[in-house]
């Protein structure tokens, strides 16, 4: 699998142009379009159109091919993605809040997880409330700007609760596992969870999932891949 390709920040302006795009068929593959259109449709000048396509067009969100008559124009991928976003952002302010869609970059743990996921107190609470036992580590993802901020959505969701324990030389945190499925293209993996301990040195950027298998060797994953985090109502 190759890695994901980054893209540059876009702002609203040209996110609410890439929805008139993928309107207009953009999405499902090249469009007829022309500069003059879009300005109308965006109360704006040409110029103006014009620059927020090209920005579009850096962003790797859109590939153009320019005519003497227009432009053809199709959003890719990572196009796609950006508006599935934005479509996850308004389901949740509209309907409720039984999944939220996150999203991010695989990036390396500090490999405490594989230390903590098999340690007894834990193993057996996460046999008895998820039905199975997790590969000794986690998978960790740097969420992109807008699921760092929808993640906080997860408090208002039920999850499995993970009791603190205590053996003859510490006493270990309670952590919450919520439901998941994992997606990264046209691939997706279940079950797994979403893991957020009490006490963790993490920031709210960073999220570590746990699954019965190794779900970088299940998804094909490297460093710096996008994937997608539905997590579910309990």
């Amino acid at each position: 699998m190759s890695h994901a390709t980054r893209t540059r920040e876009v702002g609203f302006d040209e996110l609410a142009v890439l929805k008139l795009l993928a309107l207009d068929g953009a999405r499902r593959g090249e469009t007829k379009v022309s500069c003059g259109d879009l300005a109308d449709h965006l109360d704006a000048s040409n110029q103006t159109a014009s620059r927020r396509l090209q920005a579009l067009e850096d962003a790797g969100l859109v590939e153009r091919d320019l005519v003497s008559d227009g432009q053809w124009v199709a959003i890719t991928d990572p196009g796609s993605r950006a508006l599935e976003r934005e479509y996850e952002d308004y389901r949740r302010i509209f309907e409720d809040p039984d999944e939220l869609a996150l999203s991010g970059s695989v990036t390396s743990g500090m490999g405490e997880g594989r230390h903590y996921i098999s340690l007894p107190g834990y193993n057996r609470q996460f046999r008895e409330e998820l039905g199975y036992e997790p590969y000794p580590g986690t998978l960790n993802v740097d969420l992109d700007a807008e699921s760092q901020r929808a993640r906080s959505a997860l408090e208002a969701m039920t999850g499995v609760a993970i009791e603190e324990w205590e053996d003859e030389e510490r006493t270990y945190g309670s952590a919450t596992c919520y439901p998941c499925t994992v997606a990264s293209d046209d691939t997706e993996f279940s079950p797994a969870h979403v893991i957020v301990p009490d006490r963790t040195h993490h920031d709210e950027s960073q999220m570590e999932l746990i699954a019965p298998e190794k779900l970088r060797d299940e998804l094909g994953l490297l460093d710096d891949d996008e994937v997608t985090i539905r997590v579910e109502e309990r």
